[in-house]
């Protein structure tokens, strides 16, 4: 409903902020990162937002940055995850970050956020490497069909590009990362692993 917005800084809360926009003052719940990060009271800021309705919650989520955005929508698409759970993710751990213990199976990194146990952990790395899989880009441009080392090692960066398009990066940033740490041989997951440490530096 509400894809940003945009206005005057007015609160910062610990777990929310409130901003000015067309004379009304929107309570948006947000990480710690963007709480620290969107700047001083009476400030003009862009709040990336999700607006979440449930039966027994109708709430505003908003990021400072769309790859944190994406990377809550991403964790409330995890059945058993809700919004505070996925906020308390994001107030620990980077997008990228994040991005890496799922691929990586880093389960301790992902417990480290309050309210996310071991179980809970367990499940998003499962259902994300999941979708991962299966939201990849089918209009490959490198052209994964070729049975070629070269189809092959174009095949591997195209499915990278893609897996870090899902985690919310955009195609540019996708491409230009796994173009710098891909080398002849190097597993999907390889690549991955190695883009998002770059991406994270």
């Amino acid at each position: 409903m509400f894809a940003y917005v945009k206005g005057t800084l007015e609160y910062k809360e610990s777990s929310s902020i409130v901003v000015e926009a067309g004379g009304i003052g929107y309570r948006i719940f947000t990480s710690v990162s963007t709480i620290n990060s969107v700047g001083q009271i009476g400030t003009k800021v862009k709040i990336f937002t999700h607006y979440y309705v449930r039966e027994d919650l109708v709430a505003l989520y908003g990021f400072h940055t769309p790859e944190e955005l994406g990377m809550f929508e991403m964790l409330i698409s995890v059945s058993g995850v809700g919004p505070k759970a996925a906020v308390s993710l994001a107030s620990t751990l980077s997008p990228s970050k994040f991005a890496l213990a799922v691929v990586s199976q880093d389960i301790k990194s992902l417990t480290k956020a309050q309210g996310v146990g071991a179980k809970v952990a367990q499940r998003i790395i499962l259902e994300l490497k999941d979708k991962i899989s299966k939201e990849q880009l089918t209009d490959n441009t490198f052209g994964c069909t070729n049975s070629d080392l070269q189809g092959v090692s174009d095949c591997a960066m195209s499915e990278a590009v893609s897996a870090l398009m899902v985690l919310g990066y955009g195609s540019f940033e996708a491409s230009s990362s796994v173009n710098r740490v891909y080398a002849d041989g190097m597993s999907v997951e390889e690549t991955i692993m190695k883009a998002l440490k770059a991406l994270s530096k």
